[in-house]
């Protein structure tokens, strides 16, 4: 594997991190976030015209640039130091790889190339707290109770009267499900004899659609309450491809998007930290300059910089995704918390900035994780729980005896 950056590469992650330190300080993200969209609409259509941001990951036939996940994961590590509030993650990490999966070639034709320029925007309606476990990253999906699992509850999937689906039930958590042009909603079929879950198309103007966005911990990542009314939906592909195989798949790609994207916001918090303890003095001395901030600072240098190393990795190898994403929150998480602390009495007052990637990283592991659930689902996988391998020393025992 040769893991050295383009020159492509490069110059998007240059690009990206020139507009960005413009245009989302601070301020600009609080302002961006308490809009009606969540987002700065203008900042959007610029990233997606001129970098082809969300169309990255989309073959160069549907309009897109024609990279690979790879080259999501290193520009959304640019978009997460600044905690970029945008929909790219859920369009570009969720709905994208669905729809390009299991869509049909009409539904691809007419989905990807206004979704690859920025003119529509989608999200993933799974019921229930269970996005992780629908896309296998703590969990296995096949049991299917995340969806409804042919009982009440989640959301089911039924045919009207004119021989089209109709939807209802409601989905609590959606990322960017109040603002998105398209749900992909995942819903249980067949009742509890024939149970099984599908992936349905949503339009914005659906009738009986009822869309509103939720207060959250984290600003940045909007989520929506979804309820579904006897809404008319168009089935994803033709129903008989492999979708918990596509979410599973997705949920790889998603998670090492996301360890990315924890590790520019866990660096950035670093070195805001770090240049605060070289300016803030006490006793006649740079705060930085004590012993024991050396030493507090060095073991956040070295989490992130793992955490860096597993994201880069995951990035080429989705497979390790998971993985890396526990890493990568550890490494926020902490970096976070110790970025209050060392910010002294400014940095515990809720109007600081360091307060905003404690809030991403608590949130991202209430969606994503918990972090041991991921570390236990990927191990599980690779069998480190196994039983070992017992020998069978019967005939053996009986030739000696018989000896």
């Amino acid at each position: 594997m040769d893991a050295a950056f383009t020159a492509e590469q490069d110059e998007v992650r240059r690009t990206l991190h020139e507009i960005l330190g413009k245009r989302c300080g601070p301020d600009e993200v609080k302002a961006a976030v308490r809009t009606a969209a969540g987002y700065d609409r203008e900042l959007w259509q610029q990233l997606s015209q001129r970098l082809g941001l969300p169309g990255l990951a989309i073959a160069e036939e549907y309009g897109g640039v024609g990279c690979t996940p790879a080259d999501l994961a290193l520009a959304c590590e640019e978009t997460g130091r600044v905690l970029l509030p945008s929909p790219l993650f859920a369009t570009a990490s969720l709905a994208v790889p669905l729809i390009t999966a299991l869509g049909s070639a009409p539904q691809r034709a007419a989905l990807l190339p206004r979704l690859a320029v920025g003119g529509l925007t989608a999200a993933l309606a799974v019921a229930g707290p269970a996005l992780a476990t629908a896309l296998a990253l703590t969990g296995d999906n096949a049991a299917g109770e995340w969806s409804g699992g042919g009982r009440a509850g989640g959301v089911q999937a039924r045919t009207g009267e004119d021989g089209g689906w109709r939807l209802y039930g409601e989905v609590a958590q959606v990322l960017d499900g109040h603002s998105a042009s398209v749900l992909v909603v995942a819903a249980h079929a067949g009742g509890f004899a024939r149970s099984r879950t599908l992936l349905f198309l949503v339009r914005e103007d659906a009738p009986g659609l009822v869309r509103s966005r939720q207060a959250t911990l984290d600003e940045t990542r909007p989520q929506a309450r979804v309820q579904l009314r006897d809404v008319p939906a168009e089935l994803l592909g033709t129903g008989g491809e492999d979708v918990l195989g596509a979410l599973a798949a997705t949920g790889r790609t998603a998670a090492a998007v996301l360890a990315a994207e924890a590790v520019g916001a866990a660096g950035q918090a670093l070195a805001r930290t770090v240049e605060h303890v070289r300016q803030r003095e006490q006793f006649g001395r740079a705060i930085g300059s004590f012993q024991a901030v050396k030493h507090r600072l060095a073991d956040l240098y070295v989490q992130v910089q793992a955490a860096r190393s597993a994201a880069y990795y995951a990035a080429w190898d989705p497979r390790q995704g998971a993985l890396a994403l526990a890493q990568a929150l550890d490494a926020l998480r902490l970096t976070a918390g110790e970025a209050i602390q060392l910010h002294g009495g400014i940095g515990f007052t809720w109007e600081h900035e360091a307060h905003l990637y404690f809030k991403r990283a608590a949130a991202d592991e209430l969606l994503f994780g918990p972090v041991h659930r991921l570390r236990a689902h990927a191990a599980h996988r690779a069998g480190l729980f196994a039983a070992p391998a017992t020998t069978d020393h019967s005939d053996s025992d009986t030739e000696r005896v018989t000896a």
